[in-house]
């Protein structure tokens, strides 16, 4: 089972994590089934950008990245060259390390 190495991220996780997750599933739901609260305001149908994450180890694992999804990035906080939305960006075979940028462009949370 492939790792995903979490960097610390002030609010949803302080102390950073590594979690052991399923090839096939989006990292967005393998955090969320791991206790870490990522947004993701539009329920992970890609139509908003607040699940935004930079994969700093392991981009070139995950599936390809379609239009929809670059476009959307474009509105991205902080967008770098290996971004990704993580409700898009599926685990495969070989371990990731993430970091979740400190903004994005939801202005309002719930909770």
């Amino acid at each position: 089972m492939p790792i995903i190495k979490i960097r610390p991220h002030e609010e949803i996780c302080p102390n950073g994590a590594e979690i052991s997750v399923k090839s096939g599933e989006s990292i967005c739901k393998q955090l969320l089934d791991n206790k870490i609260e990522v947004e993701h305001a539009c329920d992970m149908v890609c139509a908003c950008t607040t699940c935004h994450i930079i994969v700093r180890k392991g981009f070139d694992s995950l599936n390809e990245i379609k239009e929809r999804e670059e476009d959307l990035l474009d509105m991205a906080w902080g967008l770098t060259s290996v971004s990704r939305l993580s409700c898009q960006a599926i685990v495969g075979t070989k371990d990731l390390e993430i970091e979740i940028p400190k903004y994005s462009i939801n202005h309002a949370k719930e909770g």
